[in-house]
C-alpha cells in the first residue's frame, strides 16, 4: 500500500470515528467549513439554569472583564466582550499560548472568526492553555517559531533552559530574539517579526506572548473583531475567586466536603482501566505545582495535596491554602479544574483539538457520576445531562501550507482574504492530511475499538458529549 493511499485510509478513519461519537458531524463532511463553524458557534439551546451555573458564569464573565482591562482594552470593549460571551457561550480552548503567526494558533483563530462572522459577533476570546513546556519536542512548542521552514528560537534561551521549562516560569527576564537556529535562516525576515514584537522584558514567557499576540492582533486580522486571550493564570484568578466566596457551590462542595473530590479520582481510575482507557488520566489531582520553573505533578491524600516524589506536603486541601498557592502561582489549575470554570459549571461549549473531544465527555461523565454518588447539586447533575453539544472538535479543523507570518509583513495579501478562501472549501479538504490525529495512535486505537464494537456512542460513559 503506498503512502498516498495509507494517509487517505487513516484520514477516512479519523472522520469516520469523529462522525460515530459525534453523528451531528456527518452532514458537514463535504459542507464549507464556515458551515461547520456556525454551527459550533450557534448558541446553545437555553435550558433550565440553576443557580450553581449563574453564579459560575457571572464569576468567569468577571475574571474575562478585568483579564480585558489588565490586558490594554477598554471598559467599554470589556463589557461588550462580555455581552457577547454571554449571549454565545462558546469558547475556543484548543491552542497552547503559541504566537499568533505560528500556524497552529493562526488557522485557529481563522477558523473561530468564520463561526463568530456567521453569528455577527465583534468579539473574540480564546483560552490558550499554558501549562506547557516551551520545547514540546525537538525545536517544537511555543519556545520556537518555523519560518521559510527553518527553526527561530523565540526567547534565545540555551537548551537547558528549555527542555522541562514551562510557559509560566520565572520571574525571569523573557524578550523575543528570533535566534535562527540555522545560519542560513533568512535573518532579514525575523528582523521584521522582531521588529512587531514588544521589545521590553517579561517576567514569564506566557506574559511575553499575550502581550505580543495583543499587539500583533490588528496587524495581522484588522479591527473588525475585538481579541483577548486569557491563560492559565487568569484561570487561576477565577477558582480563586470562586474559593475565597464562601457561598461558592466549587469551594463547599469540591474542598469542603471531600467525598465529591474523592468520587472524581477514583472515576477517573476507574476509567482508567476500562475499555475508555487512555483518555483521561490522573496526571495530577486538581492542581500542578511548580516550583523552580518546572511544573509537577500533585496527589490529594488525607486532605492534603502531596508531592508523590517526595511525600511533601504542598497545600492542605482547603481554600486558605490553595487560594495562597493560587496568588503566589506555586499553583495552577489543571486541565480538569479548567473545565469545571469555564465550561462544565457556567454552561459554556468548549471547542479542543485532537484530544479534547474524546476527554472532555469523559471529564463531564466523570463529575455527573460523582454528584450522583454523593448527592449533591441534583439541577446540575440535570444540566450537565441535557446541554446542547458541550464540546466539540474546533482546534486544527483547518491545515494550510500559507505560512502566516507572510500575511503579517504583507507579503502575501490579507489574511481576511485567505479567511474566505479557507472558508469555502469543504470540511474534508479543509483539514488535510488530518496530522495532528493521523499521528496519534491513540485514535488509530479509538478507530479499532469503535469498529470492533468494544466501545461506542451509547456507552454510559459517552452520554454526556
Amino acid at each position: 500500500m503506498d503512502e498516498l493511499t495509507t494517509e487517505i485510509d487513516t484520514k477516512r478513519a479519523v472522520l469516520e470515528a469523529l462522525e460515530a461519537l459525534y453523528p451531528w458531524m456527518k452532514p458537514f463532511r463535504f459542507r464549507p467549513v464556515r458551515d461547520y463553524a456556525s454551527r459550533l458557534f450557534e448558541a446553545p439551546a437555553s435550558g433550565s439554569k440553576p443557580e450553581i451555573r449563574s453564579q459560575a458564569l457571572n464569576k468567569l464573565l468577571g475574571m474575562i472583564r478585568k483579564a480585558a482591562v489588565r490586558s490594554g482594552l477598554s471598559a467599554d470593549t470589556a463589557a461588550e466582550i462580555c455581552r457577547d460571551l454571554e449571549r454565545r457561550r462558546v469558547l475556543q480552548t484548543g491552542p497552547h499560548l503559541l504566537l499568533l503567526v505560528d500556524p497552529e494558533a493562526y488557522y485557529t483563530h481563522v477558523f473561530s472568526m468564520l463561526g463568530l462572522a456567521a453569528h455577527g459577533c465583534s468579539t473574540y476570546v480564546s483560552y490558550a492553555v499554558s501549562t506547557v513546556s516551551l520545547a514540546e519536542r525537538s525545536r517544537k512548542g511555543p519556545g520556537w517559531l518555523t519560518v521559510d521552514g527553518k527553526p527561530a528560537n523565540v526567547f534565545g534561551l540555551s537548551r537547558s533552559q528549555m527542555v522541562g521549562y514551562n510557559l509560566l516560569s520565572g520571574p525571569g527576564s523573557y524578550r523575543f530574539e528570533l535566534v535562527p537556529a540555522d545560519a542560513n535562516a533568512r535573518g532579514d525576515v525575523l528582523a521584521q517579526l522582531r521588529d512587531l514584537l514588544p521589545g521590553m522584558p517579561f517576567q514569564r514567557p506566557a506574559h511575553a506572548i499575550k502581550a505580543a499576540n495583543q499587539a500583533i492582533w490588528p496587524k495581522l486580522f484588522g479591527s473588525r473583531f475585538a481579541f483577548l486571550q486569557i491563560d492559565d493564570e487568569d484561570i487561576a484568578d477565577l477558582v480563586a475567586d470562586h474559593l475565597s466566596d464562601p457561598d461558592s457551590w466549587l469551594r463547599m462542595s469540591l474542598l469542603e466536603e471531600p467525598a465529591l473530590a474523592l468520587n472524581i479520582l477514583a472515576k477517573i481510575d476507574r476509567l482508567a482501566t476500562g475499555s475508555w482507557n487512555g483518555w483521561l488520566t490522573r496526571s495530577t489531582d486538581f492542581f500542578w505545582f511548580y516550583q523552580n520553573g518546572k511544573r509537577l505533578p500533585l496527589r490529594l491524600a488525607a486532605g492534603d495535596l502531596i508531592d508523590p516524589s517526595s511525600g511533601v506536603k504542598v497545600a492542605g486541601f482547603n481554600p486558605s491554602d490553595i487560594v495562597a498557592r493560587l496568588s503566589d502561582r506555586t499553583l495552577i489549575p489543571n486541565f480538569f479544574t479548567a473545565m469545571l470554570v469555564v465550561s462544565m459549571l457556567p454552561g459554556v461549549r468548549v471547542l479542543g483539538g485532537s484530544h479534547q473531544p474524546v476527554f472532555y465527555p469523559l471529564m463531564r461523565h466523570v463529575v455527573h457520576r460523582a454528584l450522583d454518588v454523593t448527592g449533591a447539586a441534583p439541577d446540575l447533575r440535570q444540566a450537565l445531562a441535557t446541554d446542547d453539544v458541550s464540546g466539540a472538535w474546533g482546534h486544527r479543523v483547518i491545515e494550510c501550507s500559507d505560512e502566516p507570518w507572510r500575511f503579517l509583513i504583507g507579503a502575501t495579501s490579507g489574511a481576511h482574504e485567505a479567511a474566505e478562501r479557507l472558508g469555502a472549501t469543504p470540511l474534508a479538504e479543509a483539514c488535510g492530511g488530518l496530522k495532528s490525529f493521523a499521528t496519534d495512535p491513540s485514535w488509530l486505537e479509538l478507530h479499532r475499538r469503535l469498529e470492533r464494537g468494544m466501545i461506542s456512542a451509547a456507552d454510559d460513559e459517552w452520554a454526556l458529549c
